[in-house]
């Protein structure tokens, strides 16, 4: 069996274990997170949202910049 298949029938257990009592509310953030329209945000091989990079990047002059890096539009075309 597959990690994420292990996982997956894991969670399938827990659900299974709670209480009438929980059942309303753990639903309730089990369908925003179903439905919810944010992405998590992608992570790096150190664990870090990739948008942390810029920080790894070794530019410490982007602030200085930040009228050029604008100017360039980011390699999209205007």
């Amino acid at each position: 069996m597959t990690a994420p298949q292990e996982e997956y029938e894991d969670l399938h257990r827990l659900v299974d274990q709670l209480r009438p009592d929980q059942v309303r509310e753990e639903r309730a953030r089990l369908l925003r997170l179903v439905h919810s329209r944010i992405e998590e945000p992608e992570l790096s091989s150190d664990g870090l949202p990739t948008l942390f990079g810029a920080f790894q990047a070794g530019r410490s002059d982007a602030s200085e910049r930040v009228e050029e890096i604008l100017a360039e539009g980011y390699g999209h075309e205007a």
